[in-house]
């Protein structure tokens, strides 16, 4: 084959709470849904560079990209180094990135299945998952490829809901919001954990019903001291349109009632 080729679907985050701290990380409790109309395209193109290589348009170095890492994890497997001397693995990009719809990860998670079925590792969603925790705590939930899912820890426990498919509306402000500056902020000045008795409820809910009796700062921890450093977030906090994940996208479903 010369060519194969996968979607990497982009996600957003219905709810996205704090529940912990775990070391330098923090325990979330969020229900990550599947964007269906927003997705890249990673393909294993035929090559004869004879070395891992990555064609695209993004905004890191090769050494940091996430499909990078998740190559240099499975490297180690019979025969992915020289299935990826034959291929090189091209993305291209649909979903911004450092946008809150987790499309690095995404990536990375369609690379690992992608390599899991064409080099023959035969590995289990499980054994994908130890991988892709190493990568990024969004990655899990890209791996098991569920429309809808409960995701709690740091991203690496990920429970599949059943729900109706989300119609779902994305917009992404240019605003490049810092991950590790919004956290650094909500600990300073925002730091609340959500109790289990409601985390428990919320996991229980449906996303529409959950977005029905939730606004904007009550959905998500991190809105507010992302607004905090970015004002101009508040521009496009429109009535019925969310925050995913640290920002900087806003989403609207459109089966909410």
């Amino acid at each position: 084959m010369n060519e194969m080729s996968e979607k990497s679907y982009a996600k957003v985050n219905i709810f996205l709470k704090i529940s912990n701290k775990r070391d330098s990380y923090h325990e979330l409790v969020s229900r990550f849904v599947r964007v269906h109309s927003l997705y890249d395209i990673v393909s294993f193109i035929k090559s004869s560079r004879k070395a891992f290589d990555i064609i695209g348009n993004f905004g890191c170095k090769m050494e940091t990209n996430t499909v990078y890492k998740a190559y240099k994890l499975l490297e180690k497997y019979d025969g992915v180094k020289d299935f990826f001397e034959a291929y090189s693995v091209k993305i291209e990009k649909n979903i911004p990135e450092f946008a809150g719809l987790g499309g690095g990860s995404s990536n990375a998670a369609t690379f690992l299945i992608m390599a899991n079925r064409y080099c023959n590792l035969n590995l289990s969603k499980d054994e994908l998952c130890k991988i892709a925790v190493n990568i990024g705590a969004d990655v899990p939930f890209f791996v098991y490829e569920y429309n809808s899912a409960n995701v709690t820890g740091i991203g690496e426990i990920v429970e599949k809901f059943d729900e109706e498919m989300l119609n779902i509306d994305t917009i992404t402000p240019k605003i490049k919001c810092n991950t590790g500056e919004i956290f650094k902020v909500f600990r300073e000045n925002f730091y609340k954990q959500i109790s289990k008795e409601e985390a428990n409820r919320l996991l229980k809910m449906k996303s529409i019903e959950i977005l029905n009796n939730l606004n904007i700062k009550e959905a998500n921890d991190l809105y507010e001291p992302a607004l905090s450093l970015y004002p101009q977030l508040n521009d496009y906090a429109k009535k019925d349109w969310y925050f995913s994940g640290s920002g900087s996208s806003f989403f609207k479903v459109n089966n909410v009632k």
